[in-house]
């Protein structure tokens, strides 16, 4: 056909169906094939000198996108051809979405060759993009039947509290409030009761803040909140104490936790990553990518080095913590069996104990359930 020559070179993710290529000029549909770009419809805002991964909203919208083109009746019988451009940022992003649409619906494992294959040099943790997407979708971080895209966007702009979350139910990404919400030099800040009804809303019950005191931490303890300062400088990494002491918060409560530093990027996302490598095993890598993909701007500089060094320790202290939570539910199962056998075995208990107030054997921790069906 006349159009074979553009599929010279270009990865073939679906047999004779879905394929990915690089281009130096844009290419015309023809009878047996339809080509799409998205290079121009999802760009990403860069903070510093980065150029992605485009966010979650991005990732969404694509993987729809991409879905209804496959379900067309009128591309029916027509090879799907996702091309980009040589520009190695436009390159890197436009295979990050094709690799993890791959890996949501389990295409292929060409996907992580893929990412490799386009270098993501400046992008540090870029190579590993692919698995983390795998790694949320396991651990129900993300569920695109339930996912709001169009809450994610209005939530992560800054006139809306510039929040995400990381870990849903649990960890919470947002900007530092400030004393009084106003507009300052054009930029919306927001008082800590700016996000009361959000936070009650969501079940969120601590705050972590990271940054020098800016406002009056009673505000949030008055309103009901447990409120932690675990102060270290910007663009540095956290003490082993402070670390420990995050750590702590998060495992101690039932609730949400709300963590912001400044802009809630560097010093917030490297303790959030110390969360997701001690209680899923995410590598210090995928935590990044996980946390840039959630956040984009997250984690910076030395950061991203602590957070290598930091992986075995995280990946050992997960393991004894998982280890005790299995002792404890391992006790927890006879005593509950020796309880019934001693009601039936001794009738005169029900004339002093009712069952209601028989002993609750809890969950050590949340449960994630995930689901990744796109329609």
């Amino acid at each position: 056909m006349a159009d074979d020559n553009d599929l010279i070179g270009a990865t073939e993710f679906i047999k004779d169906r879905l394929y990915f290529a690089t281009l130096r000029s844009k290419p015309k549909s023809t009878a047996n094939t339809h080509y799409f770009s998205t290079d121009e419809e999802f760009v990403y805002e860069n903070f510093y000198a980065d150029f992605g991964p485009l966010n979650l909203a991005m990732l969404y919208r694509y993987c729809c996108k991409l879905n209804k083109k496959l379900k067309s009746f009128t591309l029916t019988r027509k090879r799907i051809v996702h091309y980009t451009s040589f520009d190695q940022r436009k390159r890197a992003n436009a295979a990050v979405l094709i690799g993890a649409y791959a890996v949501s619906i389990s295409l292929l494992s060409l996907s992580l060759s893929l990412i490799a294959f386009t270098g993501l040099e400046d992008l540090h943790p870029g190579r590993s993009l692919s698995r983390p997407c795998k790694i949320a979708l396991q651990h129900g971080f993300l569920n695109f039947e339930t996912f709001d895209v169009n809450e994610y966007e209005h939530y992560e702009r800054v006139e809306n509290g510039d929040l995400n979350w990381i870990v849903p139910g649990k960890l919470l990404a947002f900007s530092g409030p400030h004393p009084k919400s106003k507009i300052e030099n054009g930029y919306p800040l927001h008082a800590p009761e700016a996000y009361f009804p959000y936070f009650r809303k969501h079940n969120v019950t601590n705050i972590v803040r990271l940054n020098k005191k800016i406002y009056d931490a009673k505000r949030f303890t008055d309103a009901g909140f447990d409120h932690y300062d675990l102060f270290f400088v910007d663009g540095s990494t956290p003490s082993d104490v402070i670390t420990r002491r995050f750590l702590h918060v998060c495992e101690s409560t039932d609730g949400a936790v709300a963590v912001h530093c400044k802009a809630g990027l560097g010093r917030t996302g490297t303790l959030i990553g110390c969360y997701l490598m001690k209680h899923y095993r995410f590598t210090a890598a995928e935590a990044i990518a996980w946390i840039r993909i959630c956040r984009p701007g997250s984690i910076i500089g030395p950061q991203q080095h602590y957070l290598e060094e930091k992986q075995a320790s995280l990946w050992a202290h997960g393991d004894i913590h998982r280890s005790k939570q299995r002792q404890y539910e391992d006790r927890s199962v006879p005593h509950l069996i020796s309880s019934m056998d001693n009601l039936s075995i001794n009738t005169s208990i029900f004339k002093s104990h009712s069952l209601d107030r028989m002993e609750e054997v809890r969950p050590a921790g949340p449960i994630f359930i995930f689901v990744f069906n796109l329609k």
